[in-house]
């Protein structure tokens, strides 16, 4: 913005008015009168020539007359000829050592030579021969401002209006000194003081304007400078003004015409044009904004402000070439241009040019350390480089230089997430939506907010609040699509999907980051080559983080002799707690041979307390915690120093991941394992631990790993650890009718059968496993479940769970409520402790129908689509006698299922609806149920596990993806491939025939309970074994100087002891 201050004016010299002798006229006087009042008018009308032509001839009559000798040095002066301006000051002086106002000439002329002590020495020297000179206060000013004595000047304007309050136009030069000191009331009084005095003083109403600016108050700034151009219609300086403040309030039709105005007082005025162009540039007129800025650059070529500008609009439209040209030309005019150098680093970063955007970044920063834009530019990149706290530093500067700066916040918000200070950054969000209601990114990020907080619906409108602000707005799009599949809000969904698959399309085309997260790729109809782009970007990702590290490449053991002939294996993850991947493999660990391998585990994150991370910490031969250790280089170096000779990934980009520390490579063989379904799609990673049945052969291609195969399913459950109670199991016959069903009342416990040697009339039936056994007459390989009258024991047992108690005892034992067990024993409850009592489950616990066939899916809600909710609708219809049980997994999702479900004919009490339980009573309450429906799109990995152990068959379809073909590869491990469909037509006749003939779901139901004790698919000591095996495989083919390859033929024992 112009700096609002009058036009620069030359000092005030010192002409007198009157020239006459003091005697009495003669005619010579009144001819010499005469032409000295017309040597004064031509000198104020600027016909300097003349004025001196008739001061010489006044001076050739009286060379002693002081007056003359004045003009004459004022004459002198405004042409420029200051040596002669001197000299007739110098001449006056000696005529009259006491004459002020040659003094305060003569200081001029110091003034105007740069020698401004001279000058100041001299206008004080006039002010004292003259304490009432007011022409002396004025220029002593100017000469104080120029020398930086602000205060002094402030004084020197205060003593002039003090001997003449009405001087309008100094009291306005005292404002504007006021104003550049920053006292802006006092400036403001000034100006409106001068107003007072001179109503139509429009320099005053203009600077008014610009406190009023200063101050915020825009309307205020908008109406002054309004009345400063209706007093004087060609003030080009306040039509500039106008247009600025204008363009800053965002009003562009009213500051182009500002800017117009100024254009028609000033055609070729250079910087005009510029903010003129600024404006066509936010209105979004590019190629006018283009025109114009080329048109500054014509008027005005060394003007660097118009280069970087124009390169702005040139990136705008894409031509990042020119643009980067501009912001270089930029840099030669004035190498210390900080706008260039941060919008070049720009270019760099997008580039790819990580490091010399860096550099920029850092040179703008020296230039302009108050640059706000260029800290939160910097501390992007160091964010993204994994520079957590340095990227903080600089965005908590550029928050302190401009604190209404809500880009910042915005991305302080996500280093705090990033750092899982959650608290943190919704708090820097939600600041940044105060700064900016519009600020579309900012409602975005507050949405993944509460989107990984579990708030859904909130999540929801805050993405519709983003995408309302900012229409193209690919993350928030994309993110919405995730939530609105988490809670089975299905409107619109096809057209959804087909616009997220063009939208990764052209993500990927454009060579950027897809909006679309690996981990939930699965759930999209995206090929098979776009997923793996999709991990190969964020593989990307992780390289440009270490390779900001500038660390030189590990040196990786070549042998077995460091670590005594073992084999040292570091398992990786986030998840050694209470989490999933911990209930499957917590048990591996301290099951490898001590003989052959040594176990290294690795945590990122840090102990929650729980048993489970207490057991693989006790059973691991060593842990470490690398949440304590955040720099990804000092992490991965302690990883290289254990000398690991196989790195196991069990994150991959999952929650709390750190594949940083594999893109830096501190072991010779990585692998993928267990805790991520899909490829990582990063060159750092050598093979993923699969199987035949997950990953075939003939889609290999889906992964960037080569493919190492477990010899039956690469998926492991440690449930017979975790809850051997539910080995063994015992019914009550509460109809006694002769029906006995396997899963009405169910008791469990470690003492069950103790507890059922203490009760009378206890019989066992035999459940045949397979049809063979019937037609052979074999009961051996039958299954025996113990059925227990209605006694006395079973009315307490019945009596407990209606009337809600906790337990009761029998015989000595502890019964008690199965929906308890956290009122009794909360680390039973999570499966960190085996419970204690006999623990009774029932399906009126769950309000499940007693005499109904109920099918379940325990997955979260997200897993379920359109397709498999209609396939269900169908099973459900075709067995008319049953119900399908589901979880509030979220509770948010359940009017929507109840709702497509009845637009699909079914009623909504066909559909029961449970809380998500505690991991105990969430695997034991399966055995209630008859079936498990699993979901193609992405089956139950661990849920599936769970169901199985509780001995409830699971029907699958595979799919295409590793995440739709887990639960083939567990039933194909259990025992049980006639659970596996292979169109949805089979899926909906497997469902059908287990729901309506009793006697085949009989069967199923005790192969599944039998076969899962019997079958590797919870047996953790031979995976293990087999795992052990397969790291051998990787190991042998790396000391042979081999490449990975596929490794899909298993070796025997005797070939792995021979390794």
């Amino acid at each position: 913005m112009s700096n609002f201050r009058n036009k620069k004016k030359i000092s005030n010299f010192h002409v007198p008015l009157d020239l006459r002798h003091p005697l009495k006229p003669t005619k010579r006087m009144l001819s010499f009168q005469g032409l000295a009042e017309l040597a004064h008018r031509e000198y104020q009308s600027g016909d300097f020539e003349a004025a001196e032509r008739h001061c010489m001839q006044l001076w050739r009559q009286e060379p002693d007359n002081t007056g003359v000798l004045l003009l004459l040095s004022s004459i002198h002066f405004q042409c420029r000829r200051l040596d002669r301006s001197a000299h007739f000051s110098t001449l006056a002086i000696k005529q009259n050592p006491m004459l002020a106002e040659a003094y305060s000439n003569l200081g001029n002329v110091y003034k105007e030579r740069g020698q401004l002590q001279e000058a100041i020495e001299h206008y004080r020297h006039a002010l004292r021969l003259k304490p009432d000179f007011i022409d002396g206060y004025i220029n002593l000013a100017a000469a104080l401002v120029a020398a930086g004595d602000m205060e002094g000047a402030v004084q020197a304007y205060v003593s002039a209006l003090q001997y003449n309050p009405d001087l309008y136009c100094v009291r306005s030069d005292l404002g504007n000194l006021l104003k550049a000191l920053g006292r802006l009331e006092e400036a403001k009084a000034c100006y409106l003081k001068a107003i007072e005095t001179q109503p139509n003083f429009a320099v005053a109403w203009s600077n008014l304007g610009c406190v009023f600016n200063a101050q915020g108050e825009i309307w205020l700034a908008i109406h002054h400078f309004e009345k400063a151009v209706t007093l004087d219609p060609n003030f080009l300086d306040a039509y500039i003004n106008l247009g600025n403040v204008l363009k800053e309030a965002r009003i562009f039709d009213r500051a182009v015409a500002g800017y117009l105005r100024a254009l028609s007082l000033s055609p070729n005025h250079a910087v005009v044009h510029g903010n003129l162009a600024c404006v066509y540039y936010e209105q979004g007129l590019i190629d006018l904004a283009i025109d114009t800025y080329r048109r500054a650059i014509e008027l005005q070529p060394h003007f660097p402000d118009a280069y970087c500008n124009l390169a702005n609009a040139l990136k705008e439209k894409g031509n990042v070439s020119e643009a980067e040209e501009c912001y270089n030309t930029a840099l030669r005019l004035c190498p210390t241009h900080a706008d260039s150098l941060n919008n070049l680093a720009n270019i760099k970063r997008e580039q790819g040019n990580i490091e010399e955007a860096v550099q920029l970044y850092r040179k703008a920063l020296e230039v302009f350390p108050e640059f706000a834009a260029a800290h939160s530019n910097l501390a992007s990149v160091l964010q993204q480089q994994g520079k957590l706290q340095e990227a903080l530093m600089h965005y908590k500067e550029a928050i302190r230089i401009s604190p209404t700066f809500a880009d910042a916040y915005s991305n302080m918000g996500n280093t705090l997430k990033e750092m899982q200070d959650v608290q943190g950054a919704l708090q820097c969000y939600t600041r940044a939506i105060q700064i900016n209601p519009a600020f579309a990114d900012a409602h975005s990020n507050l949405a993944s907010i509460h989107k990984d907080s579990g708030n859904i619906p909130e999540a929801i409108a805050s993405y519709r609040t983003a995408l309302k602000l900012k229409p193209d707005f690919p993350d928030a799009y994309c993110n919405l699509a995730h939530c609105l599949q988490i809670v089975c809000d299905w409107t619109d969904y096809e057209e959804r999907m087909k616009k997220l698959v063009s939208i990764v399309a052209d993500q990927l085309d454009k060579n950027r980051l897809p909006s679309v997260h690996p981990h939930h790729s699965m759930l999209y109809p995206l090929s098979h080559g776009f997923r793996k782009a999709i991990a190969e970007r964020h593989g990307n990702l992780c390289l440009d983080k270490i390779n900001a590290l500038h660390k030189p490449a590990y040196e990786h053991p070549k042998d077995l002799k460091a670590s005594s002939g073992r084999l040292r294996i570091g398992y990786v993850s986030s998840d050694f707690g209470n989490h999933p991947t911990s209930h499957l493999m917590q048990s591996i660990p301290g099951m490898h041979n001590p003989e052959k391998f040594e176990v290294f585990c690795y945590a990122l994150s840090p102990d929650d307390s729980t048993n489970f991370r207490v057991k693989v910490v006790a059973e691991a031969h060593h842990f470490t915690d690398l949440s304590q250790i955040p720099c990804n280089g000092k992490a991965a170096d302690r990883i290289q120093q254990d000398g690991i000779h196989i790195l196991v990934n069990m994150n991959g980009y999952t929650k709390g991941a750190r594949n940083e520390l594999f893109a830096l490579r501190p072991a010779p063989i990585q692998a993928m394992w267990l805790g991520y379904p899909g490829t990582s799609g990063a060159p750092f990673m050598d093979y993923i631990i699969t199987d035949k049945e997950t990953s075939p052969m003939e889609v290999a291609e889906q992964y960037s790993e080569k493919l190492a195969y477990m010899p039956n399913t690469f998926f492991i459950g440690d449930h017979a650890n975790m809850f051997p109670h539910l080995k063994k199991k015992a019914v009550i016959d509460f109809k006694s009718n002769g029906h006995i069903f396997d899963n009405r009342i169910v008791l469990n416990g470690i003492d069950l059968k103790a507890f059922l040697d203490s009760l009378p009339d206890v019989k066992v039936i035999k459940m045949k496993c397979d049809n063979n056994q019937e037609a052979a007459g074999d009961t051996n390989g039958a299954l025996s479940m113990p059925v227990i009258p209605m006694n006395t024991a079973a009315e307490a047992i019945i009596n407990m769970i209606n009337q809600g108690q906790i337990q009761v005892t029998i015989n000595s034992f502890t019964v008690s409520n199965g929906l308890a067990t956290t009122q009794i024993n909360n680390k039973a409850a999570t499966g960190e402790e085996v419970p204690r009592t006999i623990v009774v489950t029932t399906r009126s616990q769950y309000g499940l129908p007693e005499d109904s066939i109920v099918y379940c899916n325990f997955n979260q809600l997200y897993k379920i689509d359109p397709p498999t909710l209609q396939m269900w609708a169908n099973i459900l219809k075709r067995v008319p006698n049953s119900v399908l049980w589901l979880l509030r997994f979220p509770a948010v999702g359940e009017p929507n299922i109840q709702q497509y479900a009845q637009n699909m004919g079914l009623p909504a009490s066909r559909i029961i609806f449970s809380p998500v339980a505690p991991k105990e009573e969430h695997v034991r309450r399966g055995q209630l149920a008859d079936v498990c429906l699993d979901t193609p799109l992405c089956n139950g990995h661990t849920t599936g596990m769970d169901v199985l152990w509780a001995g409830t068959p699971m029907v699958t379809m595979p799919g295409e993806t590793l995440a739709s073909r887990v639960a083939a590869s567990q039933l194909n491990c259990l025992g049980c491939p006639e659970l596996i469909a292979q169109s949805r037509k089979d899926y909906e006749d497997i469902a059908v025939k287990l729901g309506s003939d009793m006697e085949y779901l009989k069967m199923v139901r005790a192969r599944v309970w039998k076969q899962r004790i019997c079958s590797p698919l919870f047996n953790t000591k031979q995976y293990t074994m087999d795992l052990e095996r397969l790291y051998l495989q990787m190991w042998e083919h790396h000391s042979n100087g081999s490449k990975p390859e596929h490794l899909v033929k298993f070796q025997t024992v005797e070939n792995s002891e021979n390794a």
